[in-house]
C-alpha cells in the first residue's frame, strides 16, 4: 500500500486517518519510546509503542497514534515486524535515557506518527540511533539507510543518514524542530524515498527508523477546558443526534432490505445480488467515461469489481409499473438459462430506484461494430471465424427455443444484440428482456415490435409471434455475416430496397456468390458460403411455416443435414409485402431527408452499441403501425392464399 496513511481503525486509507475533532481533551506534551515498553527517564515516562505487527495503531491513552505503510517484500517474513532492537546496546551505554535507543521503529516505507495537541508552539525532539548497520569488516557495515522527515507535511531534513549524522554504528543523538500547532494536530512522517541499501544486508531493514519523540510545549499551560475542547464537546453532542437520526434511518432501510433480500432467496437465483453500493464503486458512479454504449434497453457501464471482475452494467430503466419483486421474478427466470452462445448474466440489483443487469464484459464488441461498423473499428473476420459465428448464434437460439426449461422468443435478433468475446465467440444478448417490456412497456423502453429489417412480417405487420420469427431474424444476420453489409444500408439498385431483397433477386439468378464480403476476395470454402446463403433464405422464407426450426439450421449449418429446397414463384420477388412496405417507407424518407449516410455508431472499449449519425428517434419518424400508414400496409394481407390487389399473386405455393 503506497499511500502516506494505512488502513487506519476502520477508515479509507483516502481518507484522514487519525482525527484529533474527536477529543475533548488534548496534551501538551507527548513523550514516546518507539518500539519499546514503557519507561520512566528522569522525572518523563515514555509511553510504551512496542505493537510488533499492527500497521496502524491509536494509544491506549489517546492523544497520538501511528500509521505504518509498505510491506518488506524481500525478507520472506509473514507478518513483517515492524521494531528492531539493538544487540549491543547504544554509547554512551551509561546515559540516564540510554534505554530509549535499545529498540526503534522501523517501517519499509513511511511512517507516520500523529499526535493531538493544545495549540501554540512545540519544541520537538527526534531521537535516533542507527542500531542495524554495524561497524565491521564485514559485509553487515555496507548499507545504508536514507530517508526524509517530514513535519506538519514540510520537509525539514532530505536525504537523512542517521550513521553518517551520528558518526558512526550504536551512536545516540537528537534533532531539535520548533513547530507550530494550530489545528490541534501535529504529524511527523519518515518516509523512505529509494534511496540507500535494498539487497543484502538490508533485507526487511532499509526503511526509515527512529528510537524516540518528545514533544514539549514552548508555552504556558492553562488549567481547564480549552475553547477547542469546548468547541469539540459541542461537535461531539451534535455528532451524537446525527448519529441517533442515522440508527433510525437505518433500521427502516435494513427492513427494506431484509424484504427484498427475501425475495432474492426465494428465487433461488442461479446469480448473484450485487449491492448498489458495489455498482457504484465498480463504475466510479456510473461515471461517463466508464459508458460504453446506449441501448434499447437503457446506457451500458464497463465496471471493476473488487475481484478483479470486468463486467457491464446495463441500467434498466426505473419507469416500471411493476414492483420490485415482479421484476425480481422474472430476472430469476433469465437467471436460469445458461449456455456457451448467450452473455452470462453474474446478478442483478435492486435498490431504490436502480434496476440493474450484471453481465460478463465482452471485449470485441458486437457482430454489427465487427463487420460494418467505423473503419477503424471493424475486424478482419476470415470465412473460418464467420462460419463459428453463425454456427454459434444458431446454437444460441436452438437453445432458447428448444432445450432451456423456459422457452425464450428473443424477438430483436440482430447484429447488435450478437456480442463477441476475446476469442471471437459469439454470444447472444438481451434474451427473455422483451418479456418485461410487454403490454405496458415496463422497466424498459424497447419497442415490442423490434427492429426494422429483422423483424418478421407476420410479426411486424400482424403481431403475430412465435420462434420463427427468431428465425427470419437469424436468416437476415446470416446474410450479413456473408456479405458484410448491412440489411437496411445495402441498396446496390434503387429497384433493390434492401440486402435480403439482393438475396432473392440473386438467387433466381443462380448468382448468390455475387453477396459473398469482399473483403475476403477467395480464401474462403465455396461450398460452406453457398450452404449458408441458402440457409440463410430459407430461415428469411415469407411463410412462417416454411422456415425450419433453430435445431435443424445448426445441422444443415454443420453440414450434417441436407438444405431443404422450397420452391418459389418468381414472380413474387417484385410484389412480396415484406418488400413493398420497406420500399414505401424508405421512399417517404428520402423524401424528407431523414436517412444519409447511416452508420453504426461504436464504442472504442465495451458493448451494446447503438446508431449515430441517425437516431432511432429519426429512424421510426415514420410508424408504420400508425393510422395513417396501417391503411397502406392491410389493403394487402400477406399471409393469406393470395392478394387482395387486382394483381393477385400467391404467396405461398399451395402444395399439390
Amino acid at each position: 500500500m503506497n499511500t502516506f496513511q494505512s488502513f487506519f481503525v476502520g477508515k479509507n486509507p483516502q481518507e484522514e486517518s487519525f482525527s484529533c475533532w474527536k477529543c475533548t481533551k488534548y496534551s501538551s506534551s507527548l513523550y514516546i519510546n518507539c518500539g519499546g515498553e514503557e519507561v520512566i527517564v528522569g522525572k518523563v515516562t515514555y509511553q510504551r509503542d512496542d505493537d510488533t505487527v499492527s500497521a496502524a495503531m491509536v494509544s491506549s491513552r489517546g492523544f497520538w497514534g501511528i500509521s505504518n505503510t509498505g510491506n518488506f517484500m524481500d525478507d520472506d517474513i509473514e507478518p513483517d515486524k515492524y521494531i528492531v532492537a539493538s544487540d549491543n546496546g547504544v554509547l554512551p551505554m551509561n546515559a540516564p535515557d540510554s534505554i530509549l535507543y535499545n529498540t526503534a521503529r522501523l517501517s519499509p516505507l513511511s511512517l507516520t506518527y500523529y499526535f493531538c495537541l493544545i495549540n501554540g508552539s512545540y519544541n520537538v525532539t527526534l531521537h535516533f540511533a542507527e542500531i542495524v548497520f554495524k561497524n565491521s569488516t564485514t559485509f553487515e557495515s555496507l548499507g545504508k539507510r536514507i530517508f526524509d522527515i517530514y513535519i506538519q507535511g514540510q520537509l525539514y531534513m532530505k536525504d537523512f543518514n542517521i550513521k553518517d549524522e551520528a558518526g558512526g554504528f550504536g551512536i545516540r543523538f537528537t534533532k531539535p524542530f520548533q513547530v507550530n500547532v494550530t489545528q490541534n494536530r501535529l504529524d511527523i512522517r519518515f518516509y523512505w524515498n529509494g534511496k540507500g541499501t535494498t539487497g543484502i544486508p538490508s533485507r526487511g531493514n532499509y526503511g526509515p527508523l527512529i528510537s524516540a519523540i518528545s514533544v514539549d510545549p514552548n508555552f504556558k499551560v492553562k488549567n481547564g477546558l480549552s475553547s477547542a475542547a469546548i468547541a469539540g464537546i459541542v461537535v461531539s453532542v451534535a455528532c451524537l443526534i446525527l448519529f441517533c437520526v442515522a440508527i433510525l434511518g437505518w433500521k427502516v432501510y435494513v427492513g427494506v432490505q431484509k424484504t427484498m433480500g427475501r425475495d432474492l432467496r426465494g428465487l433461488d437465483l442461479q446469480t448473484g445480488s450485487f449491492t448498489l453500493r458495489q455498482i457504484i464503486a465498480a463504475t466510479n458512479n456510473f461515471d461517463s467515461a466508464n459508458k460504453i454504449g446506449e441501448g434499447g434497453f437503457g446506457p451500458v457501464y464497463k465496471g471493476l469489481l473488487a475481484d478483479g471482475t470486468v463486467i457491464a452494467v446495463k441500467q434498466l430503466s426505473s419507469r416500471s409499473k411493476q414492483g420490485n419483486r415482479e421484476f425480481v421474478n422474472e430476472i430469476g427466470m433469465i437467471s436460469g438459462l445458461q449456455h456457451p452462445n448467450l452473455v452470462k448474466l453474474y446478478g442483478c440489483c435492486i435498490e431504490r430506484n436502480h434496476l440493474l443487469l450484471i453481465y460478463e464484459y465482452m471485449e470485441n464488441n458486437s457482430l454489427a461494430r465487427a463487420l460494418f461498423g467505423a473503419e477503424d473499428c471493424q475486424l478482419r473476420l476470415d470465412w473460418p471465424t464467420r462460419q463459428k459465428i453463425c454456427v454459434g448464434i444458431a446454437r444460441g437460439l436452438a437453445f432458447l427455443h428448444e432445450e432451456s426449461l423456459l422457452k425464450i422468443v428473443h424477438r430483436d435478433i440482430k447484429g447488435t444484440n450478437i456480442l463477441l468475446d476475446k476469442d471471437l465467440n459469439p454470444k447472444i444478448s438481451d434474451f427473455g428482456l422483451a418479456k418485461l417490456d410487454e403490454e405496458e412497456n415496463t422497466h424498459i423502453s424497447t419497442r415490442v415490435a423490434g427492429t426494422i429489417g429483422y423483424m418478421a412480417p407476420e410479426y411486424a405487420l400482424w403481431g403475430y409471434l412465435t420462434d420463427k420469427a427468431d428465425v427470419y431474424s437469424f436468416g437476415v444476420v446470416a446474410l450479413e455475416i456473408v456479405s458484410g453489409r448491412s440489411n437496411m444500408n445495402y441498396r446496390p439498385t434503387e429497384k433493390v430496397v434492401c440486402l435480403l431483397d439482393w438475396a432473392f433477386i440473386l438467387q433466381q439468378k443462380g448468382s448468390v456468390m455475387e453477396l459473398v464480403d469482399p473483403k475476403l476476395g477467395s480464401d474462403f470454402n465455396k461450398e460452406e458460403v453457398e450452404r449458408m446463403i441458402q440457409i440463410s433464405l430459407l430461415c428469411a422464407n415469407a411463410s412462417p411455416t416454411l422456415r425450419p426450426a433453430m435445431s435443424i439450421v445448426v445441422s444443415m449449418l454443420e453440414g450434417q443435414t441436407a438444405v431443404q429446397t422450397i420452391p418459389s414463384d418468381p414472380s413474387i420477388l417484385d410484389k412480396d409485402t415484406r418488400f413493398q412496405v420497406i420500399r414505401d417507407q424508405q421512399q417517404r424518407m428520402h423524401m424528407r431527408d431523414l436517412v444519409d449516410n447511416q452508420t453504426i455508431a461504436s464504442s472504442s472499449d465495451g458493448v451494446w452499441i447503438g446508431s449515430s449519425s441517425t437516431s432511432a428517434q429519426d429512424l421510426y419518424q415514420i410508424n408504420p403501425f400508425s393510422e395513417s400508414y396501417t391503411q397502406d400496409l392491410y389493403q394487402i394481407n400477406p399471409f393469406s392464399e393470395t392478394h387482395t390487389n387486382d394483381d393477385s399473386v400467391s404467396l405461398v405455393r399451395k402444395s399439390s
